[in-house]
């Protein structure tokens, strides 16, 4: 599984791909009755001696999740060969990303998003030859960033989201975003089995403002 260019960083997150159950990612089960099915692509790229994380902004008109920080990835259409195809078609179509620029890794273990019912794959994948990202679908997308893996484990900015319903959840403050919910809890533990993270101040709490009427939020 292990490629001759990928960089060291990268290696011991591999390694971990064949062993991951869903539990070790998230803390919902996956309900057997979902039948909506996605793909995101969790795209890292180098950055002078580490990393960087491709994350977008999606469009503050959306139903679904309007104006959150995500995965480029979207719905499992007919004609798709693999989820790793649904999810390197999607950000393709999103931000303009060349599949070929694009080594795909491996598929992280199914999980799932209680407000939108989806039952989503996460697609490791290593960005070797990056490239401006311009072809951007301003109708799904407002904004894609490229973030520093030193900036999200750095412990300034890392905090707890609490959720209008109570919960908690981990959480990022980056770039003038609140990364947040299923894209948030993701990268935490990520960077866990990774072995990147770096002990943070968990008293750090950020209170989510309530959504607006008729809109999707992943909790």
């Amino acid at each position: 599984m292990l490629n001759i260019a990928t960089p060291e960083w990268l290696k011991p997150l591999i390694a971990r791909v064949p062993d991951l159950i869903a539990s070790d990612l998230s803390r919902h089960e996956v309900p057997d009755e979902s039948t909506r099915e996605a793909a995101v692509l969790v795209l890292f790229g180098p950055r002078d001696n580490f990393g960087e994380l491709v994350i977008i902004e999606r469009a503050s008109h959306l139903k679904a999740h309007p104006g959150q920080p995500a995965f480029p990835g979207g719905r499992v259409e007919e004609g798709d060969s693999s989820l790793a195809q649904t999810a390197l078609r999607e950000a393709r179509e999103e931000i303009g990303l060349d599949p070929k620029s694009v080594e795909v890794l491996g598929e992280l273990p199914q999980l799932w998003i209680p407000p939108s019912n989806f039952k989503v794959t996460p697609v490791l994948a290593w960005w070797h030859t990056p490239h401006e990202l311009k072809d951007i679908d301003t109708n799904e997308v407002q904004c894609v960033h490229r973030i520093s893996l030193n900036d999200l484990i750095n412990p300034a900015n890392r905090i707890r989201v609490r959720h209008i319903n109570g919960s908690f959840g981990p959480g990022f403050t980056v770039e003038s975003m609140l990364i947040w919910g299923f894209t948030g809890g993701l990268i935490s533990r990520l960077m866990d089995i990774a072995g990147w993270a770096t002990p943070w101040d968990e008293s750090k709490i950020v209170e989510l403002p309530a959504p607006a009427p008729n809109t999707e939020v992943t909790s």
